[in-house]
């Protein structure tokens, strides 16, 4: 049984269709040999094959049923079985070597995605990426699946032609000029066909862009009544697939056509010059045997040549896309990172913002601009390299300095909109593969997650619907939250993690997640009151610059005194600055996520409470 193994990730050349396809012809190049040389021997056992008759028909009609005959009978016997054996293994071979080249590709595109973080969706549409590795892959793959046929028909025709200019001068001219011209005039069918598959494959990627932008909206779609417009979009755009198809299609046909009709013709026109040359004695009737046998198989590598061209085509149109995701650079990478961070508790700065949390705190961040802090906060895991900001440091060490692997670690940031991967619950929780139980049970607890365990059929055991899509906004975000929890991080980086719940649970979660952290270093954005009055300290961010910094109930009380006009100046605005964030908050604070579960006007109480620091 043919083993596939993990295919390479690193280096593959990106300057070029060709050097591409040469590399990733390196990566399997055993396959690829054994492919090519099955190919020769399975062709050469057929380029044989009119030889053998032939010489079994002329000795035939000599001597008759003699050793003579038998001999060449059980040689061309013998032909056949070594072509059965050879064809057998060699279709082996070429799935392999299609599964590897695929799978290979596919595997370049999913490092390269996991790699290049936001880059890629700022740079290409999650449509485009989709169709790339759904339908270019697999295009790549016939290259090297049907080179073994390839070459060994271009070895063979060789060979082929050699014994036939020595047989007969006129009649090898004859089949060897033949070929080319069928050849010729099949070509110039090809090149409109490369280019209608390739507008083909264009009008194809932006139906699956349209298609999963649509998809990944619909609620929203739903609820601002747009379904029947992007309906329409979607009608229109699988019409000019559909049109694009039809044109490919009518091309396709008249190209088989020819390929049928043009080695037919060449194949009669052979015979009626062959039976001419055999009744004036200028060949024997076995000769003519062979000569009609190599014709007939020289229209085989005739059509692999054509089948070649049409699959080099489909796979260069492929390779492009493949480049144009392999191209994506990473928003941060290794180069340079020889550093090492410092063991145990340390201390997180952002030179940027002048941002300081020490080890072991519970900060949160707070701007006018929720952007802002989402940005800094990214930027403490080091998710993106490039805006020419200063690198964060933990424990005096640049994070750019240090390995990838060792930051993520360390550093955890879970994002405003989480993504919930399909699989067993309490899998996907335990991304870092602890294996404790109770350590789930807690952290969805501690995310006030319980409902989502109600929720999913075999509960922690039951299995998460594509996207999470089963789970509300608000359960999502929970779930994502646990998930968070669970990689037990030295420093953890939430970015909104209840902005979809109501006001009860997120006094729930944000009472919990102190004790839950305690002698870990935790950032929160977040401007909810019912967050910011269990937090250590408070930090406003103001045009990317720590503004100012305190208790919620410290910057609350400065805010009244500013008021009073007790307290002025830079202090007095800051504080004033933040009171309007916190207060907008509460104004623009949603009712429970499910209609009907909470009290509004206990809801409203609470929040008030919390905004004047009177909860505490």
């Amino acid at each position: 049984m043919l083993q596939l193994h993990r295919p390479a990730t690193s280096h593959a050349p990106t300057s070029g269709v060709g050097r591409y396809l040469w590399w990733r012809a390196g990566q399997q190049k055993g396959l690829v040999v054994a492919g090519v040389a099955l190919g020769v021997v399975h062709a050469m056992t057929q380029a044989g094959a009119p030889y053998v008759l032939g010489r079994a028909v002329d000795d035939g009609l000599e001597q008759g049923i003699s050793p003579a005959l038998l001999t060449w009978a059980g040689a061309l016997l013998g032909l056949w079985v070594l072509r059965a054996l050879t064809g057998v293994i060699a279709h082996r071979v070429d799935v392999a070597n299609w599964l590897r080249a695929c799978l290979g590709t596919i595997h370049l595109m999913g490092a390269t995605v996991a790699a290049t973080g936001e880059n890629v969706r700022r740079t290409l549409p999650t449509g485009e990426v989709v169709a790339t590795v759904a339908s270019d892959s697999p295009r790549i793959g016939e290259i090297y699946a049907f080179a073994g046929r390839f070459f060994g028909g271009l070895i063979a025709y060789v060979a082929v032609a050699i014994i036939l200019l020595h047989a007969s001068a006129p009649l090898g001219l004859a089949v060897l000029l033949g070929i080319p011209l069928v050849a010729g005039i099949l070509a110039i069918i090809v090149r409109p066909l490369q280019r209608r598959q390739a507008e083909h494959r264009e009008q194809n990627g932006r139906l699956t862009t349209l298609g999963a932008d649509t998809v990944s909206g619909l609620r929203i779609l739903r609820g601002i009544g747009g379904e029947e417009a992007f309906t329409a979009r979607y009608r229109a755009q699988s019409q000019r697939v559909r049109e694009a198809g039809v044109r490919v299609a009518g091309t396709q046909s008249l190209l088989d056509m020819m390929q049928t009709l043009l080695p037919g013709l060449f194949l009669a026109g052979v015979i009626w010059y062959g039976a001419r040359l055999a009744i004036a004695g200028d060949i024997a009737p076995g000769e003519l045997v062979a000569f009609y046998g190599y014709a007939a198989f020289l229209t085989a590598p005739l059509n692999d040549a054509t089948q070649g061209v049409q699959i080099f085509t489909r796979a260069r149109i492929a390779a492009r896309r493949v480049l144009d995701v392999l191209r994506v650079p990473p928003a941060v990478t290794d180069v340079g990172a020889t550093s090492t961070l410092p063991t145990g508790p340390a201390v997180l700065e952002d030179p940027s913002s002048g941002l300081r949390v020490e080890p072991g705190t519970f900060v949160a961040l707070v701007a006018a601009d929720p952007d802002e802090t989402a940005a800094l906060a990214t930027r403490l895991g080091r998710f993106d390299d490039a805006g020419g900001a200063a690198s964060p440091l933990l424990g005096g060490v640049a994070l750019a300095d240090v390995p990838l692997s060792e930051v993520r670690r360390r550093v955890v940031v879970s994002e405003a909109t989480p993504s919930i991967f399909t699989g067993v619950l309490a899998d996907e929780l335990d991304v870092r593969e602890r294996g404790d139980s109770g350590a789930v049970a807690h952290a969805m607890t501690v995310a006030d997650a319980g409902d989502v365990i109600t929720s999913v059929p075999g509960g922690l055991g039951g299995t998460v619907a594509e996207k999470g899509r089963s789970l509300s906004g608000g359960q999502r975000q929970r779930v994502a939250l646990a998930r968070a929890l669970m990689t037990d991080a030295e420093v953890l980086v939430l970015i909104e993690p209840t902005s979809a719940v109501d006001a009860h649970t997120e006094a729930r979660i944000a009472s919990r997640l102190r004790p839950a952290r305690e002698g870990r270093t935790t950032v929160v954005v977040s401007a909810s009151p019912l967050v910011l009055d269990q937090v250590d300290e408070v930090v406003l961010v103001e045009d990317g610059r720590v503004a100012a910094r305190g208790s919620h109930h410290e910057l609350m009380h400065d805010a009244e005194l500013a008021v009073r006009g007790e307290v002025t100046g830079a202090r007095a605005e800051a504080a004033v600055a933040y009171r309007r964030v916190v207060s907008r908050s509460v104004d623009d604070d949603a009712p429970a996520e499910t209609p009907g579960e909470t009290d509004l006007t206990d809801t409203t109480d609470l929040t008030e409470q919390t905004l004047t620091g009177g909860a505490r």
